[in-house]
């Protein structure tokens, strides 16, 4: 787990898988490798089951065929059973839009990396005393850049994912303003690009980036 905590440290960004096709799947997740970004979140539908599984199911056919090269985790994951579910599936690390004591605890009963979502300093040291790996500043664009500049000053070391509305326009704003990594979704995994089947600019985005993460 130590392990896994240094490698989302290192890799910087999370691409979020949401809503996408099961025939767009792999060329997609192909796409993100190829820009250099290994960190997939696929999100759960926790109010609708069948979606839900269809997430569950998806999890288990990346790291059937990326087990060497991505790491899968599982967002939107608001319940203990949740927790237990994507883990079960071969989830390797649990996010979440909200600070949920009993979710994260449930996350590192299984041993597994935290990542609550929190947006006041308040939940923020909540989600860390409870054992949070890190914590998901959500949604990161519209509470802004400038905000989370004054919150990580106070809380010094907390290590915090920038996530909602992060693109490549503004990914750079929230490392320079303390976030040690971002998540991305809608900036990254592009919908329109896959719809056309355009899988090179979602690469050229995952590149960028890696590369904007990096300097």
């Amino acid at each position: 787990m130590t392990q896994l905590k240094e490698i989302i440290q290192k890799e910087k960004v999370i691409a979020i898988l949401r809503g996408v096709e099961e025939d767009k799947l792999l060329p997609t997740v192909e796409a993100i490798l190829r820009g250099g970004v290994h960190c997939i979140e696929v999100t759960m539908v926790p109010e609708n089951e069948e979606l839900t599984n269809k997430s569950l199911d998806f999890i288990k056919i990346l790291k059937k065929e990326f087990s060497e090269e991505a790491y899968i985790g599982a967002g939107t994951v608001v319940t203990p059973e949740l927790v237990r579910r994507a883990v079960k599936a071969g989830a390797e690390y649990i996010i979440s839009p909200n600070t949920d004591i009993k979710v994260i605890e449930e996350t590192k009963k299984m041993d597994k990396i935290s990542i609550p979502g929190a947006a006041t300093p308040s939940e923020m040291l909540k989600a860390r005393n409870a054992g949070a790996d890190f914590v998901k500043f959500f949604p990161a664009a519209a509470l802004g850049s400038v905000y989370l500049k004054s919150v990580k000053g106070p809380l010094g070391s907390l290590p915090i994912l920038a996530v909602g509305g992060i693109s490549t326009d503004n990914a750079k704003e929230f490392m320079n303003s303390g976030a040690e990594g971002i998540g991305v979704g809608g900036g990254l995994v592009d919908k329109i690009a896959m719809s056309k089947g355009n899988y090179n600019e979602i690469t050229r985005k995952a590149s960028q980036l890696k590369e904007i993460t990096a300097s």
